[in-house]
């Protein structure tokens, strides 16, 4: 987060010359191709100038998004744990008691065989002394990168507080009665979309999904405990994790967690 709180940028000037430059275009354009040759030409310039004013709408919109106006908590690394799990136990706990929507909520990078990168949005199923747990089919996109490139990064934003939290390190798949017993402690919506399956691939039509959804929420009305083969349940034992707690004077605190040897150090850095 770098944008100053409430800035406001002036939109960009348009270059000079260019309204001169289109004039000229047309002008060629009479000169050559008649009337019908002017009108293609003003059609064009009127598609450039119409382009070219939603980009700066876009741009001026960008820009006067307000960044953290709300008072932000403060946060002294001195009284940071040596461990991080217990901080960010009470980070997320803080975060939903101040009204964050699905605090629960991180983005998972993965890499493919290529060192390819892919970005989601999914949900944290528990963080303990094991590390931070999420869950998905192996024949997904995670699942399959997963499988080539063990590694994973996580990532949680929590706009109300100002803080984020950012968890690197390597990957670990739970044997299958831990994989399916963190199916079936969830909704039956979440049993519906598991049995679906087929997450990632090529959807032929919407009704098609629908037809499977439907059979996927009978059986799992019916069957509570159904069979998920290809759910797994994953752990990113962390290696690194920061702390990041945003100041509207851009003084941000940035406490980083490192493993190194049989324990963790802890450094502060330059926000």
């Amino acid at each position: 987060m770098t944008d100053q709180p409430g800035h406001q940028d002036t939109p960009d000037a348009v270059p000079a010359g260019a309204t001169a430059h289109h004039s000229d275009a047309a002008d060629a354009a009479d000169a050559t191709d008649g009337a019908d040759g002017a009108d293609g030409a003003e059609a064009t310039d009127a598609t450039h100038t119409g382009g070219a004013a939603e980009a700066r709408a876009f741009r001026e919109l960008l820009r006067g998004l307000r960044v953290w106006d709300v008072e932000l908590p403060a946060f002294d690394m001195a009284t940071a744990p040596d461990d991080p799990l217990p901080l960010f136990r009470q980070w997320l706990r803080e975060a939903a008691e101040a009204g964050v929507p699905e605090p629960h909520t991180m983005t998972l990078a993965t890499a493919d065989a290529d060192g390819d990168p892919s970005v989601r949005t999914l949900m944290l199923h528990d963080a303990d002394e094991r590390g931070w747990h999420f869950a998905s089919h192996r024949g997904s996109r995670k699942g399959r990168d997963l499988a080539v490139r063990p590694r994973a990064a996580l990532g949680f934003y929590w706009a109300a507080v100002g803080r984020q939290v950012r968890v690197r390190g390597s990957v670990t798949v739970a044997g299958p009665e831990e994989s399916a017993a963190d199916l079936h402690h969830r909704s039956t919506g979440a049993l519906a979309a598991a049995l679906v399956g087929r997450q990632s691939e090529v959807l032929g039509s919407t009704a098609e999904l629908a037809r499977a959804s439907e059979a996927a929420w009978e059986r799992a009305r019916r069957e509570p405990e159904a069979p998920v083969p290809s759910w797994t349940l994953y752990v990113l034992r962390a290696e690194e994790v920061e702390f990041f707690q945003g100041d509207a004077q851009r003084r941000h605190v940035r406490l980083n967690y490192r493993y190194e040897g049989d324990g963790w150090l802890k450094e502060l850095l330059w926000p």
